[in-house]
């Protein structure tokens, strides 16, 4: 079995290492673009363009899915991503996991790349899943830049300026950007509130990994022999993971558990 992740950089790490815990069997393929990164600031046409070049150069090791590691990808190029490969290869897009978040009553932050935020496909979700729960969208200035760059005075800075923009009430968080569930701890601590209960946190990472294996007729099974091997493209060429990737537990576990190919 085959699985394919994209992202321009290193985003698709949580979504990675999700799929690795339920498959350690798998191979997978990681398709950045470092030469077009970061997306979230081009325009729908150029970011969609650049994506179905990453996702080409993932379809051609001919993998069984392919996960769309990042949000604003999944709001812009799915349909264009969806068009150019299925029936063969199934698409998985990376959708903020409003539906589950609002479940809980709220109140709801989500925090998203200033791209997504305030975006149509974010308020439809909102619309659609919400149920009445107050709904806050905070945007994340430069935080997945911070992250992308394992940029520590940064992180800090950019999940200070978001909690700041947090209502106090809210319960629960929901994770708008695949960057930000490899900080997930860090916003935790700046969101919480000292005399509230614990803060709930809802990332996409692993909903994404069990619907591909759903969608390939597969099934989770962590306890398989962990001989999955490692593809890394960049921008079309195979390479290294970007050494900024081993900051996060994420990242470091995919080395180990995979043997580079």
């Amino acid at each position: 079995m085959k699985i394919a992740l994209m992202d321009s950089g290193i985003g698709l790490l949580a979504a990675t290492a999700a799929v690795r815990r339920l498959r350690p069997d798998a191979d997978l393929v990681l398709s950045l673009d470092p030469e077009g990164m970061p997306w979230g600031p081009r325009t729908p046409e150029d970011l969609t363009r650049r994506a179905l070049a990453v996702a080409e150069a993932a379809a051609a090791h001919r993998p069984h899915a392919l996960i769309v590691g990042c949000n604003t990808a999944t709001v812009h190029a799915l349909p264009a991503l969806r068009a150019r490969l299925e029936p063969g290869i199934p698409v998985i897009g990376t959708v903020p996991a409003i539906k589950p978040a609002a479940a809980g009553g709220g109140p709801v932050a989500i925090w998203a790349t200033p791209a997504t935020t305030g975006s149509p496909y974010q308020r439809g979700l909102i619309d659609a899943f919400a149920d009445g729960v107050p709904v806050t969208e905070v945007p994340c200035w430069g935080l997945a830049e911070a992250v992308e760059h394992a940029d520590e005075a940064a992180v800090g800075a950019a999940i200070a300026a978001a909690a700041e923009l947090t209502p106090d009430e809210v319960t629960t968080v929901v994770l708008g950007c695949t960057h930000y569930e490899l900080v997930a701890e860090r916003i935790r601590a700046a969101v919480q509130q000292s005399d509230a209960p614990p803060l709930v946190l809802h990332g996409s990472a692993g909903a994404v990994a069990a619907q591909a294996l759903r969608r390939i007729g597969e099934q989770p099974a962590p306890d398989a022999p962990a001989e999955g091997t490692l593809t890394v493209l960049l921008s079309g060429r195979e390479g290294e993971l970007p050494a900024t990737a081993l900051t996060y537990a994420e990242g470091r576990l995919l080395p180990a558990a995979s043997p580079a190919r």
